[in-house]
């Protein structure tokens, strides 16, 4: 393959409306894995949240797939491939983006956690306002005796 050509194939796949109208792989080949992607995103998009149970497994999905992006760009770049080769290489790869988009637009997935963590702010912001209105300072002691 060409220099050019292999540039006109990267220029397509960072294109950022290259995802627009393309389709999640019905299976993807990921670090010698046969995957089912499309059943995999759409069995989590169907859900309002990912449960405790499949967070995990949706993180490493998307570190696998990120990996296998770059894996795919790499072998545009440098490998020893064919146009026909190539072409197919940026269509996976414009699949893989199709299938991080819906992964990614899940939104938080530890809900329980993100509410903790704004009670305990709205805490700590309440126990200051107590203290700077009590004239406390932060180690206890009284502002008026001084």
């Amino acid at each position: 393959m060409q220099a050019y050509e292999r540039k006109q194939l990267l220029e397509r796949v960072e294109r950022e409306s290259a995802t627009v109208g393309a389709d999640i792989p019905e299976t993807i080949t990921v670090q010698g894995e046969d995957i089912d992607l499309r059943t995999f995103v759409f069995e989590i998009k169907r859900r309002e949240t990912v449960p405790a149970g499949e967070r995990d497994r949706v993180e490493q999905a998307k570190r696998n797939l990120r990996r296998e992006r770059n894996d795919r760009i790499e072998l545009i770049e440098e490998g020893d491939i064919t146009r026909e080769e190539g072409e197919e290489l940026a269509g996976s790869i414009i699949g893989i983006d199709r299938a991080l988009n819906a992964l990614e637009s899940l939104g938080p997935t530890d809900l329980e956690r993100e509410q903790q963590a704004k009670q305990a702010a709205d805490t700590k912001r309440w126990m200051s306002f107590l203290q700077q209105a009590l004239g406390r300072e932060d180690n206890g002691a009284s502002r008026r005796g001084r």
